[in-house]
């Protein structure tokens, strides 16, 4: 341990962590790239040879000309995963779940229904084959 002060330690840590924020960064914008609708085959092309072939310069200048509309298209992803995850939401309330327990609630209503006698044997047994079905 006497081969490796503290100082060096903490310099590696650092120098670890700029790495692998520098490979968040790089794939970041390759997502961004690839995300983006208003550039076509070439422009993207063109970014990702930019950015792969010289990373440094090329992240540096995608994030000078393109970083105000990474974040306008990166809160448009969100809202478009907000507006899913609702619709989605929404479609399992109103189905009962989703899961095939919408059919055992409308089974165990409609015995309750003529438990109690407000439906007869005849509404029960057709309503249970329209459920079934």
């Amino acid at each position: 341990m006497d081969d490796y002060p503290l100082l060096n330690l903490f310099w590696t840590m650092l120098w670890f962590f700029l790495w692998v924020m520098w490979f968040f960064l790089l794939f970041k914008i390759i997502t961004d790239i690839f995300r983006d609708h208003s550039l076509h085959g070439w422009g993207k092309a063109g970014w990702l040879i930019l950015v792969l072939l010289v990373p440094f310069l090329g992240v540096f200048v995608y994030v000078i000309a393109r970083g105000r509309s990474m974040h306008e298209r990166d809160a448009q992803q969100l809202k478009e995963n907000e507006a899913a995850f609702r619709s989605y939401v929404q479609q399992a309330a109103v189905s009962g779940g989703g899961g095939g327990g919408g059919g055992a609630d409308e089974l165990s209503k409609l015995s309750a229904l003529k438990d109690k006698g407000d439906i007869t044997q005849e509404e029960f047994d057709r309503a249970k084959a329209r459920i079934l079905a």
